[in-house]
């Protein structure tokens, strides 16, 4: 344990440990997206409990068709900056670093304070059924196929959201190409059924990503930190895969190395499972073996499991998700020898709101 405590370094920048917070949504901005009083409480409560690295939840890059929940936080306005720039600032005050995820919805919309339109590389309805822990809607809507002006607009809006995050103090950018989001759906052959040169072969699947982060590292320059959280399941649908298998999720890895990336987060269910139906090589493996970026591994790290996941990728960082949503004093309980709770889910219902939370916390405590 004391090696995953001590400070790390992590591409240009010094983290108290390796742990880090996974993004998880929350919806508890203003209904503007503007970022509030209990967004800061909770990102300041994960900085005090020991977590040497926060990654946001989900942050909505434009007025168009980027959200993709009702209260979630965008990052398009000198307001929701200044939101965000109060929360970085207590983070910091309490010693911890922060990454903003920029996100945009596609078809895996719910609600938006902009329109009723969700817009996605074409009309496919995501699998299953919206989340109820994020709104009421019962059916996916048909999105409008992106034209190659909307691609470009959406492109304009991660770079605008990447500007501000500088200015509000962040310390890195994480760019969201996983579970299912506007990235993550170019990249996927359900969602992806495109003649033009962003459809088809992996190499033009991959052409919005390796557009986005070049434009967001110029935007930023080349000493801000800036990556990209990769999957191949989304929320709705944890089992797909790539056509491509292991090789094209490599290529995918490289593709975002190259254009500028300096670290990879991977996700799924498990960090060591099997990714592919050829082979046993998980995501974080094949990220590993490919050299040249730093890498963040999160799915089912725990307080049993987390030794042997920081032995088996030394250099990683580790997110941890249920068990910080259930502990916001993960690392520091880890440090003192502590007893670990279990997420209990009725904390997240009937919406995995802030205040819900606090309201389920409070009802634990009487």
């Amino acid at each position: 344990m004391s090696d995953v405590m001590q400070s790390t370094r992590f591409t240009n920048l010094t983290l108290a440990n390796r742990f880090a917070l996974a993004p998880m949504t929350r919806t508890s901005a203003e209904p503007d997206g503007t970022p509030n009083e209990l967004m800061a409480d909770h990102y300041e409560a994960y900085a005090r409990g020991g977590f040497g690295l926060l990654i946001t939840e989900g942050t909505y890059t434009d007025d168009d068709a980027s959200q993709g929940y009702a209260n979630q936080p965008g990052i398009i306005n000198d307001a929701q900056r200044d939101g965000w720039k109060a929360i970085v600032d207590r983070v910091h005050a309490a010693g911890s670093k922060i990454f903003v995820q920029l996100m945009h919805a596609g078809a895996q919309f719910q609600a938006s304070h902009y329109t009723d339109q969700p817009k996605a590389p074409s009309a496919v309805l995501p699998k299953g059924e919206p989340l109820s822990f994020y709104g009421d809607q019962t059916e996916w809507q048909t999105p409008a196929v992106m034209t190659q002006a909307d691609i470009k607009a959406a492109i304009r809006g991660f770079v605008q959201s990447a500007e501000n995050a500088k200015a509000a103090g962040f310390d890195g950018i994480e760019l969201h190409g996983a579970n299912g989001y506007l990235l993550n759906q170019f990249l996927s052959t359900h969602f992806n059924h495109r003649d033009d040169e962003y459809g088809g072969s992996l190499e033009n699947r991959l052409r919005i990503v390796v557009e986005t982060i070049k434009a967001v590292r110029d935007a930023v320059g080349n000493e801000f930190t800036l990556g990209i959280r990769l999957s191949q399941g989304t929320v709705t649908d944890p089992d797909y895969q790539l056509p491509e298998g292991e090789s094209g999720f490599r290529q995918i890895v490289e593709a975002a190395r190259d254009a500028g990336a300096d670290f990879i987060h991977t996700t799924d269910g498990d960090v060591r499972r099997a990714a592919f139906v050829e082979g046993e090589k998980s995501l974080a493996d094949v990220v590993r073996d490919a050299g040249g970026v730093a890498l963040i591994i999160n799915g089912g790290i725990d307080e049993t499991s987390h030794p042997d996941l920081a032995a088996q990728y030394p250099d990683a960082l580790l997110a941890v998700g249920k068990k910080a949503l259930a502990n916001p004093d993960f690392v520091q309980r880890l440090k003192d020898g502590k007893e670990i709770d279990d997420l209990d889910f009725a904390m997240l219902q009937p919406k995995a709101t802030l205040r819900n939370e606090l309201e389920w916390r409070r009802k634990q405590a009487a």
